[in-house]
């Protein structure tokens, strides 16, 4: 796509009265449905002009209507899964156990559309979903006690967290099988076959390696960050603010 800007209409415009020519009714939402099924079906390159129009059997000019160019298309794709992940999610008002869960559904929701997370997960959309995203994250904190600074502080490593072996995960996942399969097999016809007199901790542990290697490692980092910031939640708790922890600046001696 090329940006058209001056041609994009408002959201309330943004549906085409009469069908396409497969029956069809135009409208954001079902060029993004459309645009995550063809990238998921034939990678990065099925997102262009040409293949949506094609795919939704409507003019490639059409889709200017509702998005300025490819990027914009972007956008819109990763605000989708984000908002997908916050529909499947009822928090418990368990601080820890609900961050867990809503993590856990993030990373999947990603490998479910990996072609689309590869592409998306770095980006900051400022759209609807990605806002109330951020509104809850940082709600399920506040809530559970911890003081402001903090509160960003942990929003951001868990959501970076997550983004981050979203697009690792997802990136593997898309490679091609038989490359999949190549680097899979290399724990095996490599690192367990490493000798113990050169490589005694490779050797004592290449039975674990092989097993854990093939997992994603996030449910782990995952838990490795909460439990982090429960403790600090419990030393904050423990001085009555995070303002009067040693180091910080402070009216109050420990």
């Amino acid at each position: 796509m090329t940006s058209t800007n001056d041609r994009v209409v408002p959201p309330a415009a943004r549906r085409r009265r009469r069908p396409t020519k497969k029956g069809v009714v135009l409208s954001a939402e079902l060029i993004v449905e459309t645009a995550l099924r063809l990238l998921k079906e034939h990678g990065a390159d099925a997102l262009t002009v040409r293949r949506l129009g094609l795919a939704l059997g409507a003019d490639p000019s059409a889709l200017y209507r509702y998005f300025r160019d490819t990027d914009d298309l972007l956008l819109a794709i990763a605000d989708e899964l984000i908002g997908r992940t916050l529909r499947t999610w009822h928090p418990t008002g368990d601080w820890r156990a609900d961050l867990r869960d809503l993590g856990l559904r993030m990373h999947s929701g990603s490998l479910a559309h990996p072609q689309a997370a590869v592409l998306s997960s770095y980006r900051v959309t400022g759209r609807v979903h990605e806002i109330g995203a951020v509104e809850t994250i940082l709600g399920v904190l506040r809530g559970a006690g911890f003081p402001d600074p903090e509160a960003v502080r942990i929003y951001h490593a868990f959501v970076d967290q997550a983004l981050a072996f979203a697009a690792l995960d997802a990136a593997s996942i898309a490679l091609p099988r038989a490359a999949r399969e190549a680097e899979a097999g290399v724990w095996r016809a490599t690192y367990a076959r490493l000798p113990a007199d050169t490589h005694p901790h490779i050797a004592a542990t290449a039975r674990h390696l092989m097993a854990d290697m093939r997992r994603s490692a996030y449910p782990a980092a995952l838990d490795m960050l909460l439990t982090a910031a429960a403790a600090r939640l419990e030393e904050i708790t423990q001085h009555g603010n995070a303002e009067t922890l040693p180091g910080r600046t402070s009216g109050t001696s420990h």
